[in-house]
């Protein structure tokens, strides 16, 4: 997994978007504004035909899917051949899927000992979710210090004015953030609005 794009991009837009031909313009409106990133999100009827979409356009968006829980997503996600997936959290069935799949993978924790089992299953890089609910920067950094060797995408909850607070963290490489490609610049194919949160996100 290309970590050095997630470090550049800062904010990884995390996105629920049910509209295939949508998708497209939101991956050139993001690319626009100097994010090369996005998380695409299983929690749409549709989600799969958006993620196919993205992926048969050879776009040059690096292409992640989140919300995955289980072994069924899993294989169908390795057979599309996204990028890397991201998951909300990490139980062991779900974890041994992944590997079998040789899929790149940020694994969802939330604990210390979370954290642990994921180490001990070669990841360095988690996802701390969710974030802001969790307990946030103080959580985070108890988390953080005694596992020196890991590093952390919050995500959840974490709005434009909350970014800085955890990429100040050393152990934090990237924020996911709903707000890049908002609910309502989405719905109204605002696609300049986007492009304008892309460049925000990036100089934070």
């Amino acid at each position: 997994m290309d970590i050095q794009r997630l470090k550049r991009c800062q904010v990884v837009p995390v996105v629920a978007l049910d509209t295939p031909d949508d998708v497209l313009p939101l991956a050139d409106a993001l690319m626009a504004g100097g994010v090369d990133v996005i998380e695409l999100t299983l929690r749409t009827p549709n989600a799969f035909k958006v993620v196919e979409t993205l992926k048969a356009a050879n776009h040059d968006i690096l292409l992640g899917v989140g919300t995955v829980i289980n072994t069924e997503q899993v294989e169908r996600l390795a057979a599309i051949g996204v990028d890397f997936i991201v998951t909300p959290g990490t139980t062991a069935r779900l974890a041994d899927a992944i590997t079998a799949n040789n899929l790149p993978c940020v694994p969802g924790i939330s604990t210390v000992g979370e954290a642990v089992a994921m180490l001990e299953r070669g990841y360095d890089t988690v996802k701390f979710f969710p974030a802001e609910a969790a307990g946030g920067v103080n959580t985070l950094k108890a988390i953080g210090g005694p596992l020196p060797q890991l590093s952390f995408m919050p995500t959840g909850g974490i709005g434009r004015d909350d970014v800085r607070r955890y990429l100040d963290l050393s152990s934090v490489i990237c924020v996911g953030g709903s707000w890049v490609a908002d609910k309502a610049s989405l719905a109204a194919k605002d696609w300049a609005a986007i492009t304008q949160n892309a460049k925000i996100a990036t100089t934070l």
